[in-house]
């Protein structure tokens, strides 16, 4: 018999979700890589767009989830109610034995999922080992009271539900592939703790095995091998700055103020790199793509550091002071995919405008004026109106509004272009 501890280890139930109107569906990537398997699967388009509509009217239901199925019921317009529910094959034992191995092998995955993230490079090395953790074509089957044979706007509109609730808890989809919350932790923990008592264990035997070497030996081989350096400690914060200017008159061509705001900079990025590195958790995923001179401006200039240095970022990096403030705020937004956003041209896949045009052709009801936009390679423009949306090369949507004759980057971008454009019209 089942405790009400079993029931809701294995059985979670989320309330109804409020009215998602001008917000996109999933903003974490594995939650978008959810909505990937639903649209890439489903055959009618005009299903999908129904789906989107009663999802962001409110429509579904509270919505159970359990291993290898979610419920809701979903309301149509005229009140009918609809069970909808959508299966998902679970993971087999001897996969989740090796999952939850590769996890515990990785300190850096634990405490992503502790932190309710769920790391590229974990799903990546789930791939490797032969396990998938995020759904692919095919693997959403649906099933509706409506009798639908295929993704209905009542399954769909519970698969666009579901993704707000992975944005918020990953959780949920491993839940969905057979293991709850707790059962997880619980098991981790116990290899964690197997793993630790290894390393003492094998010490032991090797003393109890080893015929050991003779003293002369040992003695002269002494300084073949220097024994490691102890780490570092950690720092709390960075160390200051040298003052430069108070004594000589620095060398010509050379302002000592931009040489103690560079100092003071490169001593700010070594103690993040040394407290990431001396971190318990430190991540497992390789660092960022160096920074080009141009990029690295742009960064220094987010620092704020004043007038006369800020002007000598510019005319290096080819700005000129409007130029380079339109730069930081595009990089406070988004680092280098917004700065590429905001320098870059190029022509998209028509799949990827074509999906944005669904998108935004289901994000208006019916009787509703939908802004008109003419679309000039990856730049869309409200026709009359001083509001855009640049599409990145990351997949995602970027608002912006015109500022002074130029565009501004005007808030972070999402995956839905249609949320992009309500948030913009919000704003106006």
């Amino acid at each position: 018999m089942n405790t009400t501890a079993d029931i809701e280890e294995t059985e979670r139930t989320f309330a109804a979700l409020p009215a998602a109107r001008g917000r996109a569906f999933a903003q974490s990537w594995w939650g978008q890589a959810w909505l990937k398997a639903l649209e890439d699967t489903a055959l009618d388009g005009e299903q999908l767009k129904l789906g989107r509509r009663h999802a962001r009217a409110g429509a579904v239901g509270a919505v159970s989830v359990r291993p290898g199925r979610i419920t809701a019921v979903v309301a149509d317009r005229d009140h009918t109610r609809h069970r909808a529910d959508v299966l998902w094959q679970q993971l087999s034992p001897a996969d989740w034995d090796r999952f939850l191995d590769l996890v515990a092998d990785r300190s850096g995955h634990i405490a992503a999922l502790l932190d309710r993230d769920m790391p590229p490079v974990l799903v990546e090395d789930a791939a490797a080992a032969g396990m998938e953790l995020l759904p692919g074509i095919g693997d959403l089957e649906p099933q509706c009271s409506c009798e639908a044979w295929d993704h209905c706007a009542h399954s769909a509109a519970l698969c666009y539900q579901v993704a707000r609730l992975l944005d918020e808890d990953p959780f949920v989809l491993l839940l969905l592939r057979g293991r709850g919350e707790r059962e997880l932790l619980d098991e981790l923990q116990a290899r964690s703790a197997s793993r630790a008592e290894a390393p003492a264990e094998a010490e032991a035997e090797a003393e109890r095995t080893m015929t050991g070497v003779p003293a002369a030996e040992a003695y002269a081989a002494r300084g073949i091998l220097p024994s490691l350096p102890a780490p570092p400690p950690a720092v709390e914060t960075p160390g200051a700055a040298p003052v430069l200017g108070g004594g000589s008159p620095p060398a010509p061509g050379v302002e000592a103020a931009a040489l103690e705001f560079l100092t003071a900079d490169a001593a700010a990025r070594a103690q993040r790199l040394l407290t990431d590195a001396l971190s318990p958790w430190h991540p497992d995923s390789p660092p960022p793509p160096a920074l080009t001179p141009g990029q690295d401006a742009v960064r220094l200039a987010a620092a704020r550091p004043g007038a006369a240095i800020s002007a000598r970022l510019a005319a290096g990096s080819g700005r000129d002071a409007r130029g380079l403030a339109l730069a930081v705020r595009a990089w406070e937004l988004g680092g280098t995919a917004g700065l590429a956003v905001l320098e870059e041209e190029w022509i998209p896949e028509p799949a990827a405008l074509a999906r944005a045009n669904d998108r935004l052709a289901a994000a208006w009801a019916e009787g509703e004026i939908r802004p008109r936009l003419r679309a000039v390679r990856n730049r869309w423009t409200v026709v009359g109106g001083d509001a855009q949306l640049r599409y990145g090369r990351d997949g995602r949507w970027w608002p912006y509004r015109k500022e002074g004759g130029q565009w501004a980057p005007a808030g972070p971008a999402t995956d839905d272009p249609a949320g992009a454009l309500a948030g913009l019209s919000a704003e106006g």
